[in-house]
């Protein structure tokens, strides 16, 4: 059977694809036998131009980046904490780091390649958002990506080539951009629907019904002259 296809443009250090994936998850989870959905992790950097190495404490880059007082940008993670665990998640509202997020997208690619990808990105999402300890160091990465089913040997050689999936985290961003996503998450559903932002859980059931029944539409049932002959659950009519 032919399933819904949803592609998923999100970034690591973006909060709100942490909580959109968890609020999907939970409407793919609640239409289980309705809808079949295969689900494509895609590339998206936040903070592209953002040098390797540069990590700053979230709320310092908060401050910096939107102008905001060091109050009010705390206010805000302690907000999205509150969000997340309203979806399950634990989130870390004090003391993350921020920092670029190019390598972590070229090793979900390389998890792509094995087969990982769903397991790499929810392990990535719970080192940068659930766990005290930064994402952002290159051992942590290695350990994340090890625990998460990659070989070592495989993510040490990824890191250490630049160029390895460079070309395959660019294409996925050049068609966010020609699909006209400003920011993630980025749904695109049977690529037929975009849905932008961590939309309630019942958005995201409707229209992957919707998507699906228009995939999979429902046979209209044409009478014919009434005398036509069929079997039924008492016998056939001889």
């Amino acid at each position: 059977m032919e399933k819904l296809r949803v592609d998923i443009w999100s970034d690591i250090a973006c909060p709100w694809c942490y909580v959109g994936k968890a609020r999907f998850d939970k409407a793919v989870e609640e239409l289980d036998g309705k809808v079949e959905v295969e689900v494509r992790h895609r590339s998206y950097e936040l903070d592209p131009h953002r040098e390797p190495g540069d990590t700053a404490p979230v709320v310092s880059m908060l401050v910096k980046k939107y102008g905001m007082s060091p109050a009010q940008a705390q206010a805000g993670e302690y907000r999205l904490r509150d969000l997340a665990a309203a979806e399950g998640l634990d989130y870390q509202a004090e003391g993350r780091d921020h920092g670029n997020t190019f390598d972590l997208h070229r090793l979900l690619h390389l998890a792509s390649e094995k087969g990982l990808e769903s397991e790499v990105w929810k392990a990535f999402y719970a080192a940068n958002f659930a766990d005290e300890a930064s994402i952002f160091e290159r051992q942590r990465v290695i350990d994340v990506s090890v625990a998460a089913g990659l070989e070592k040997d495989e993510v040490v050689a990824v890191l250490d080539d630049t160029e390895a999936y460079r070309e395959a985290v660019r294409a996925d961003e050049a068609e966010a951009a020609a699909l006209g996503a400003t920011g993630v998450p980025f749904f695109v559903i049977d690529e037929k629907y975009g849905v932008s932002g961590a939309q309630p859980t019942e958005l995201f059931a409707e229209i992957l019904e919707k998507a699906w029944g228009e995939k999979r539409p429902a046979v209209t049932t044409i009478a014919g002259a009434e005398d036509a002959e069929a079997c039924g659950p008492d016998g056939c009519p001889i």
